[in-house]
């Protein structure tokens, strides 16, 4: 007899109980498996139990509509099914964007919760403090929604796996692009005191090559510091025209205000991270954030140039049912379909299989896999030895409404 248990849940804790976190839970029911076939932490005959924290509340709170858009496509999927017989049961908790809840909440939900694997937490910080846990207690730690390049090292954390083009290529290909475009430029750089920014910031310099003493100022800021005005000035006063925001969508937003109503008007060249209409530019104003441009990976739903591409409009299709009210022109609704789309394929293609084992064999054998909602070019391609998985970046400016190419 089938038996729907719950649906995706998503509620929000008052602050005294934020700790407790935010937790998705999915519909179960009885499948055809076998009750002898193999099973692994976390997999039952009818059920795969995920875990992920997302910021939910704290300065990166914009960022946990990733987790709401994961929820929902796992509420899809399970809709059809789920994956080889067995429904999604997908946990989520809220770390507030704090390394320490990040641990915290990651042992809960490995100890207590049993789910198969960890995935999709956001921030470098905050996987950087979750990852030697992990690895030592052998737990996929998969897709990382942070670019840094610790997170593609099986040498050394063979369950840790990366999604999003790594950060380091990420400043190389803004450093290149700028050498190329504008050689003269006079370089200014606002970035997150962490392995975020500085990795960013590494990857710039080395991208520019011989050119990175153009870089005549590079002003650091705190996750939690309520400004960057003093920052922003300073980068004036230095007569950069080039200024390259290596910063989460809230204090990227606060420069873009603060540029524009200085009446500055440098090329501003901001992380793909947050180069988000929803979060980033309709915060910062879509006048001030006219120009900006950003290393591209993802067709953005809202653009017209894909208003008549098949997999947007799916995307849209799925959007408009199962996450009624958000906003469609916020990218990581349309980010985390692709990295719960590509966690799918890892589960797919582990079949029976869902030892922890095989599911990390599975995300180093990706072979010319694509997600439609990359942009055209994008083929995943993994292996035992590099575990990158979105690698085609391309430089794009924002006119107001959508992304146009910079050819």
């Amino acid at each position: 007899m089938l038996q729907n248990i719950v649906q995706t849940t998503l509620r929000r804790l008052a602050p005294a109980r934020l700790a407790a976190g935010l937790m998705v839970a999915a519909v179960t029911a009885p499948c055809a498996y076998a009750a002898d076939r193999y099973t692994g932490p976390g997999v039952t005959a009818d059920e795969i139990r995920i875990g992920q924290t997302m910021p939910y509340s704290g300065p990166a709170s914009a960022y946990g509509q990733l987790g709401k858009a994961e929820a929902a496509y796992f509420r899809y999927l399970n809709d059809r099914g789920g994956i080889n017989g067995r429904k999604i049961r997908f946990l989520s908790l809220d770390d507030g964007y704090s390394a320490p809840k990040a641990l915290e909440g990651v042992r809960k939900l490995v100890e207590s919760d049993d789910v198969a694997l960890i995935f999709g937490t956001l921030g470098t910080a905050n996987n950087l403090a979750i990852r030697a846990w992990l690895n030592g207690k052998k737990v996929p730690q998969l897709f990382v929604a942070g670019g840094s390049q610790a997170f593609n090292d099986p040498k050394h954390f063979p369950w840790t796996t990366a999604w999003q083009p790594a950060l380091y290529r990420e400043g190389i290909f803004f450093g290149q692009q700028t050498a190329r475009r504008t050689p003269q430029a006079k370089i200014g750089v606002l970035y997150q005191n962490d392995d975020f920014g500085k990795e960013l910031l590494a990857g710039l310099r080395s991208g520019l090559g011989d050119r990175a003493g153009q870089i005549a100022t590079a002003q650091s800021f705190q996750a939690t510091d309520p400004t960057i005005d003093s920052q922003i000035i300073n980068l004036k006063e230095a007569g950069v025209d080039a200024v390259f925001l290596f910063a989460y969508s809230r204090q990227a937003a606060q420069a873009i205000r603060k540029i524009h109503e200085m009446g500055w008007k440098p090329q501003i060249y901001l992380t793909l991270g947050s180069a988000y209409i929803g979060s980033t530019f309709k915060p910062a104003g879509i006048e001030a954030s006219t120009g900006v441009m950003t290393a591209g990976f993802i067709k953005e739903a809202t653009d017209p140039a894909w208003k008549d591409d098949a997999a947007v409009k799916e995307w849209r299709a799925w959007f408009d049912k199962y996450l009624p009210g958000a906003d469609p022109s916020d990218t990581l609704n349309i980010v985390g379909y692709a990295y719960a789309q590509t966690l799918e394929q890892v589960l797919r293609q582990a079949g029976d299989d869902l030892s922890r084992e095989n599911i990390l064999k599975q995300v180093a054998n990706m072979k010319n896999v694509r997600i439609p909602v990359l942009l055209p070019g994008s083929l995943i391609n993994t292996t035992p030895d590099d575990y990158a998985v979105v690698t085609h970046m391309r430089l794009q400016r924002f006119n107001g409404a959508s992304w146009d190419a910079v050819e």
